[in-house]
């Protein structure tokens, strides 16, 4: 017992100290692509961002920033249905473009001299675009043929409310290695033209969701 409290009063006493001073600017961002193919279908989907980001400590451990970037992605996939007299094969191929803007503050906690936890709260706003391109493609053994191009495209806007927990290690007073692990949100997406929006919720600390990234700081 008289351990704990000792580690608590440790704690609390690294808490309260080592600070990141008023005026501080950094910069970082996030940038990422991934693929996946599935071997037995060909069915495969691309996903890329680049988000710049600059913030500054507006109070002692106290930060306020936004990032600015570009997301896409890319699905292409073919369905093959035998229906005994004859074959159907659908391919379709979803695209999305989007410019994003998310404004942020994030509070940070001392650990110890070079390591801080914080919780960040983020307002992301996307604009952007989807197109779907889909082909319809029947023959049976009569010789029967049958083809079909459907061409759609939405434009969309979203927002949305994030709560993200994380860790950021000092390696020196310049750089920094900052994770975060997981987030709790909310998203509203509307489609131009449609009177609703789909409304979306995440909640989860999971190690599928842990992002990596590097900051540079100004430090004073």
């Amino acid at each position: 017992m008289k351990k704990l409290l000792l580690a608590g009063t440790v704690m609390l006493f690294g808490l309260s100290n080592a600070q990141i001073k008023t005026g501080t600017l950094y910069l970082s961002g996030q940038a990422g692509f991934s693929q996946n193919k599935d071997n037995n279908t060909e069915n495969k989907s691309q996903n890329f961002s680049v988000i710049p980001t600059v913030g500054v400590f507006i109070a002692p451990n106290l930060a306020i920033g936004t990032g600015i970037g570009y997301t896409g992605s890319k699905a292409e996939n073919t369905d093959v249905n035998n229906l005994g007299f004859g074959v159907e094969t659908l391919q379709s191929t979803i695209k999305a473009n989007a410019f994003t803007a998310r404004p942020f503050i994030r509070k940070y906690w001392t650990l110890s001299d070079n390591l801080y936890i914080f919780g960040q709260l983020e307002i992301p706003v996307e604009i952007g675009k989807r197109t779907a391109n889909l082909q319809l493609n029947y023959f049976d053994m009569n010789g029967y043929t049958y083809f079909q191009s459907i061409n759609i495209e939405q434009k969309y806007t979203s927002f949305g409310v994030n709560v993200k927990p994380g860790l950021d290690y000092f390696i020196n007073k310049n750089w920094t290695i900052e994770a975060t692990i997981g987030e709790f949100g909310y998203k509203n997406m509307k489609i131009k033209d449609q009177e609703n929006g789909t409304d979306t919720f995440n909640f989860g600390l999971n190690l599928s969701s842990v992002t990596f990234g590097v900051k540079y700081v100004f430090a004073k």
